[in-house]
């Protein structure tokens, strides 16, 4: 055997080695700076226990412009990541063309986008959507979700790094053998069932509701505390009427005892319908009787009115045409329109909130971590009350001197260990398995304000709590409560992949189209010229040493 045929014999060896090895090891690198390819330890910890077949439809097949081209290929390649870890997920893209109808009929909505092409502008319809299917369980997902984006680029940087946390989500929810309770408080006037309709009927998609009066406490204290027990989350939206000392030491006791909370707190009283209807109206405090339990927790909510000047719009009738009245909107600054705090996944990129009749909060020197959410701008105004509030102010220029209160702090979360206002107090009744402290961390959103979750109705029907039925602008009301409730209840760490950030590298269009010709030429003329070049030389060069 010459030496040779001794060399292809151990590669052909070493060829079938290394494919053997490579069946038993098997290994994926990331080589990108932002490790968008690598699968967080929550989503594996997730993905991997799964035995029955999952599958998921993805509809991003067909013709659709080429900057979206990209969330195709970056969710192919996430789902790959998936099936890496679990062969037991199968996934197909399929073109939407033909199933258009029967899309929107189950929820998936088109988007529609405005692309540019050539220096020429156009619209396109994409449908950003997946259906995950297990076993007889079925769950969308939004693959192009409404958050605050300067741009179609930033639009869909914010979805590529959403994907994780999507499907994940989704994954979760399709898994999952319990789902958590949460009890909808009632019995101290909180909002009617029809004004939080399109909140609930969202919660309601991912955990199991329940209204919950607090009625029987005068009668049965202790028996309500342990039904309360049994719940999750306790949500108190926009409480009305005073709380008792019985009814405080059962919430009281639901939260130290490791229960969340979600507070929508409106500490005024301000009737929009007087505004209309009789052009003033007077805002004056509520007495809740809650002070002292949010105090001894390290927070308070003030009794000022806040004014800002980045503020939604409120529609007033300005006269009839015929017989149709005509609308029109203006800047009302008793409704601030706020950001979001973009360093904390319950707010990261979701669009402005939309508050009405708003105070602010103040935190306590407490051992309680403090997270501010939602700040109004630094161009604030603060009001005592009670102050008369008439419409006709709706066409003063405002004075910006007068909106220099600074920013004020409108809704936070706290978390940690949180004390018994009843700590060092008489008890309103006995308690048994009375606790003067948390054992484990919990948390708390406190808003201040109760509007923030009431839909509007229109027609005697809930309108989307997201959008204004008047001027059809979108807010962020209905994404912030579902993100601080899907954040308190949040036991695995899957939340914070909302805060994962993906920074693509696209090109400067305007600079691509001024520039086309060049780019032409480099990339088609000159490889060829190149090629020809060199040719030419090498024959040359053959010719003269072979004279």
């Amino acid at each position: 055997m010459n030496k040779n045929t001794k060399n292809i014999l151990f590669i052909f060896l070493g060829v079938i080695l290394v494919n053997i090895v490579s069946q038993y090891f098997f290994t994926r690198i990331d080589i990108t700076k932002d490790k968008r390819y690598t699968l967080s330890e929550t989503t594996s910890k997730l993905v991997k226990p799964i035995q029955k077949s999952l599958l998921i439809h993805v509809y991003l097949e067909g013709d659709f412009p080429s900057e979206f081209k990209r969330l195709q290929i970056e969710t192919r390649q996430f789902l790959e990541e998936l099936q890496a870890v679990n062969p037991t997920i199968n996934f197909r893209f399929i073109n939407p063309n033909n199933k258009r109808e029967a899309l929107i009929k189950r929820g998936m909505f088109p988007s529609q986008l405005t692309v540019e092409e050539d220096g020429k502008l156009s619209e396109a319809i994409i449908f950003p959507w997946a259906e995950i299917m297990y076993g007889t369980k079925k769950q969308l997902v939004s693959l192009l979700p409404n958050t605050m984006a300067n741009s179609q680029e930033a639009q869909l940087e914010n979805a590529i790094a959403s994907l994780e946390y999507s499907f994940t989500n989704a994954i979760q929810l399709l898994t999952q053998s319990s789902e958590k309770k949460i009890a909808v408080l009632s019995g101290n006037g909180e909002l009617d069932d029809i004004n939080v309709f399109s909140l609930l009927s969202n919660v309601g998609k991912k955990y199991r509701l329940s209204k919950f009066t607090l009625d029987s406490v005068k009668k049965a204290p202790q028996k309500t505390l342990e039904q309360l027990k049994k719940y999750d989350l306790a949500i108190i939206a926009k409480p009305t009427e005073r709380f008792s000392e019985n009814e405080k030491l059962v919430l009281d006791q639901f939260i130290v005892n490791g229960g969340k909370s979600l507070w929508m707190i409106d500490n005024l009283y301000a009737d929009i319908d007087s505004l209309y209807n009789q052009g003033r109206m007077i805002a004056h405090t509520r007495d809740l009787n809650l002070t002292d339990l949010l105090f001894s927790y390290g927070i308070r909510v003030n009794n000022k009115l806040v004014q800002d000047l980045y503020a939604s719009k409120l529609t007033l009738a300005t006269g009839n045409v015929g017989n149709q009245a005509q609308f029109e909107s203006f800047d009302w600054f008793y409704h601030p329109l706020v950001n979001g705090n973009p360093n904390h996944p319950i707010t990261k990129n979701i669009l402005p909130v939309r508050f009405r009749f708003t105070t602010h909060l103040d935190t306590l020197q407490k051992e309680i971590k403090k997270t501010p959410l939602l700040v109004s701008s630094v161009l604030t105004k603060v009001s005592g009350v009670p102050k008369i509030i008439e419409l006709e102010s709706i066409a003063k220029e405002p004075q910006q001197q007068e909106y220099a209160a600074g920013s004020k702090l409108l809704a936070v979360l706290l978390e940690g260990k949180f004390n018994s206002a009843y700590e060092n107090r008489v008890k309103p009744f006995d308690d048994k398995n009375f606790n003067s402290k948390s054992s484990i961390d919990n948390s708390m959103v406190v808003v201040a304000d109760g509007d923030i979750g009431s839909n509007q109705i229109l027609k005697g029907k809930p309108y989307d709590l997201g959008v204004d039925k008047w001027t059809k602008q979108r807010f962020g009301n209905k994404d912030f409560l579902l993100n601080a409730i899907d954040y308190l209840l949040d036991d695995s760490g899957l939340f914070q992949l909302k805060n994962r950030t993906v920074k693509l590298r696209v090109l400067n269009k305007q600079r691509a189209y001024k520039e086309k010709s060049f780019w032409q030429f480099l990339n088609i003329l000159l490889p060829i010229s190149l090629l020809l070049g060199f040719g030419f030389i090498f024959n040359l060069l053959r010719k003269r040493k072979y004279r």
